[in-house]
């Protein structure tokens, strides 16, 4: 049975990015060839001013999925909270994905500065989806203040590398089996998504690998189906890996001469 975010069943593990795509039709066209069961979406793509930004909602209106809203581009709980605010009020959804930049060029949380916002967020009645790392101490933190969803990233942010420490992502799906996890960042191929889903993971969440490839719909449809893929493996109960060879033939009845 698929974990609950908060109170929400997806109908689909893939949480899907709206920006960077070459056009709007392109976008509209990944999300139904995936059938992504949430589109994270970012403030700074409204505009109150002179409403450039009503055609964009709109089209993500018309997706008919949860909308997860961000904070992208905060560097600071203040700022984060804020734009939380603000999101909660264009979007109508109490739902934020958190992120808190803490390092320029790798785009890595400032996990004290998360624990904090999420903490505030919480109080205020927001559902807080934290972009954290896969740091244990941190998630236990972030279970206290109020998130009821762990994200951990793969990888930097757009980096498409993958898992980069596959390790502290099984740690973390172990010391938390009842907590929805979401791989969020880094994801670079259908492989890779398929890989942590087949680790345990509730969901993915990923925006530049399909954004930013050559067919969007096409790569969006093929992590759809690896994601979906990927669960069923972890479903099923794979077998555990072995230093030496076993038969697949049994001997039983083999002709002995």
């Amino acid at each position: 049975m698929s974990k609950l975010f908060y109170d929400t069943e997806l109908k689909n593990p893939l949480m899907l990015g709206t920006a960077q795509y070459p056009s709007p039709s392109i976008l509209a066209d990944a999300f139904k060839m995936s059938g992504a069961g949430v589109a994270t979406v970012s403030l700074r793509r409204e505009s109150g001013a002179d409403r450039a930004g009503q055609e964009f909602w709109q089209l993500i209106k018309d997706l008919n999925v949860p909308v997860l809203p961000n904070t992208a581009g905060c560097y600071t709980v203040k700022e984060a909270v804020t734009t939380a605010h603000m999101a909660r009020e264009v979007f109508g959804t109490p739902w934020i994905k958190l992120e808190i930049i803490g390092h320029t060029d790798t785009l890595q949380p400032d996990v004290y500065g998360l624990v904090e916002g999420a903490r505030i967020l919480s109080e205020e009645g927001f559902q807080v989806f934290p972009y954290t790392t896969e740091d244990m101490v941190v998630a236990e933190r972030l279970l206290e203040v109020g998130c009821e969803v762990l994200m951990p990233w793969g990888a930097p942010i757009g980096s498409g590398l993958g898992l980069n420490n596959e390790h502290g992502l099984r740690m973390l799906r172990a010391h938390f089996p009842d907590v929805p996890l979401v791989v969020d960042a880094g994801i670079g191929l259908p492989s890779q998504a398929a890989h942590a889903m087949e680790l345990g993971y509730d969901a993915i969440l990923l925006n530049t690998a399909v954004a930013k490839a050559g067919d969007p719909p096409l790569m969006a449809k093929a992590f759809a189906d690896a994601i979906c893929a990927g669960k069923a493996a972890y479903d099923a109960d794979p077998m555990e890996p072995r230093d030496m060879a076993e038969p697949s033939t049994p001997v039983i009845g083999k002709a002995f001469l």
